[in-house]
């Protein structure tokens, strides 16, 4: 049995739980179920990002101490993420004082890579880091993420070296040690890599408090990289214990809007550790609103709670993970939800399962316990990660079969009294219908074990449709 790691992005708790972290944690989940499904002993890692000034201006904007705010969003964001049927084995705070030791223990291994010096530059807050002229010049002195003005600072900072690390970061990339998904993000960071400055690694107490402290050196604290991504080891117990049992990383998934940071400054910090590099850091896209990227200002932000409270988990699940593509930007709109919902999952899986169940149940049909396999062309899809297409390729399955049962007409068989037909084509069906829903495992975790409830040992037909018309 061999042991895979997977993690997610921790997101940054100055907001609320938004559609690209649902994606983020559902694309984890589906990797964790499907490697576990293969026989592997799986850890997946979920947490929250707590340090930095914008938590602590938003604190006191809503009249509450830093620690107060911390606890309550990440509450809210471990409800959102059970909501979404995700099973983590591992959750890290930022906060946690286990974490803030293990960060300044890293900090001493990466110390000669590591130098002090006074910079003026430009700086999003947004971001909270400082970006090349470069950058301004392109986006026209604004923030294209945030929509806000760059400002000009002058500060001393401490500085992360990433020039120690760029050629071999270049040589894991084209070498496949380190495989980035999808292909054109990788060409992206190849090019980002060779323009990449060393970065900026702290901040003087006097604008930034709530966050970490340097080692030896009270006017500074630790500003988010050398914090946040640290999580990823500092939950496994890094430096403290050994973690090679589970470090390197079999998959790390991150949006398309933090890529650089998890390829460039996150494997350089790794190389300063002497740490193997993630097998695969798979990037998704962002989801658009009708079009347009989605905004609070314009009003077409998409709750995924309230997809999954109108329309069940499942079905939430079953959308965000086929219908958008899992590495390239997608577009989400109503209208297109409720035609997979009706057409697909209630009339192409819903109403197969109904028809099934129920010829069984009249012919006195039962189905042997057995094991179903994930067949060569499913598994070759997921080990890519190309989930989305993974999920496709069931449908089309699950289609085939309704055309099917329209072509072999088991009603017809037990009309005309041909018991012996209709048992083989009515056993060959199910198990069919079985086989795929072993597949849709991953994806519609609730759905799949219905299916299995409905068609194990004595079969019953569903008193409600598995996904009732809306």
């Amino acid at each position: 049995m061999a042991k895979k790691y997977i993690t997610t992005a921790i997101p940054y708790m100055n907001g609320d739980p938004h559609i690209g972290h649902a994606i983020d944690y559902c694309l984890g989940d589906v990797c964790a179920r499907y490697y576990t499904l293969r026989g592997n002993e799986v850890r997946l890692q979920a947490g929250t990002d707590e340090h930095g000034n914008k938590i602590f201006n938003k604190a006191k904007e809503v009249g509450v101490s830093v620690q107060e705010f911390v606890d309550e969003k990440t509450e809210t964001f471990k409800n959102f993420i059970e909501k979404l049927g995700v099973s983590y084995t591992d959750f890290v705070r930022t906060t946690d004082p286990e974490h803030m030791k293990r960060v300044q223990e890293i900090w001493k291994k990466l110390e000669k890579h590591i130098y002090r010096a006074k910079y003026q530059g430009w700086y999003c807050t947004g971001c909270e880091r400082f970006i090349t002229d470069k950058e301004y010049e392109e986006n026209g002195g604004i923030c294209p993420d945030h929509n806000k003005s760059y400002e000009r600072l002058e500060e001393e900072n401490y500085y992360f070296r990433i020039s120690d690390f760029k050629d071999r970061i270049l040589e894991a990339i084209t070498s496949g040690e380190m495989k980035i998904l999808p292909d054109f993000r990788e060409k992206e960071i190849i090019k980002l890599l060779k323009e990449s400055p060393d970065v900026s690694v702290s901040r003087p107490i006097s604008q930034l408090t709530w966050g970490v402290p340097i080692p030896g050196d009270e006017s500074q604290v630790t500003y988010v990289w050398i914090d946040a991504l640290s999580n990823y080891l500092t939950v496994l117990g890094y430096p403290d214990e050994d973690i090679s049992e589970w470090w390197p990383a079999a998959a790390q998934f991150v949006g398309k809007d933090i890529l650089r940071f998890h390829a460039i400054i996150w494997p350089a910090m790794l190389l300063g550790l002497g740490l193997p590099l993630p097998k695969t850091i798979v990037s998704h896209g962002m989801i658009l609103a009708d079009g347009q990227k989605m905004s609070k200002s314009v009003g077409n932000v998409i709750n995924p709670i309230e997809v999954v409270e109108k329309y069940g988990l499942d079905a939430f699940r079953y959308y965000f993970l086929r219908h958008i593509d899992t590495f390239s930007d997608s577009n989400f709109t109503w209208q297109r939800f409720s035609d997979a919902y009706n057409n697909e999952l209630a009339n192409d899986l819903g109403n197969l399962v109904q028809r099934l169940s129920t010829l069984a149940m009249k012919n006195n049909i039962s189905i042997e316990e057995t094991e179903y396999e994930f067949t060569k062309e499913y598994n070759e899809l997921m080990e890519k990660f190309y989930f989305s297409k993974a999920l496709d390729y069931v449908w089309v399955r699950i289609q085939e079969l309704n055309k099917r049962i329209d072509a072999e007409k088991p009603w017809s068989l037990a009309k005309n009294g041909e018991t012996e037909k209709l048992q083989k084509c009515l056993k060959n069906l199910i198990s069919d219908l079985l086989a795929n829903a072993k597949m849709l495992e991953p994806f519609l975790p609730a759905s799949s074990e219905k299916i299995f409830e409905i068609f194990r040992g004595s079969i019953t037909s569903p008193e409600t449709p598995l996904f009732p018309k809306g």
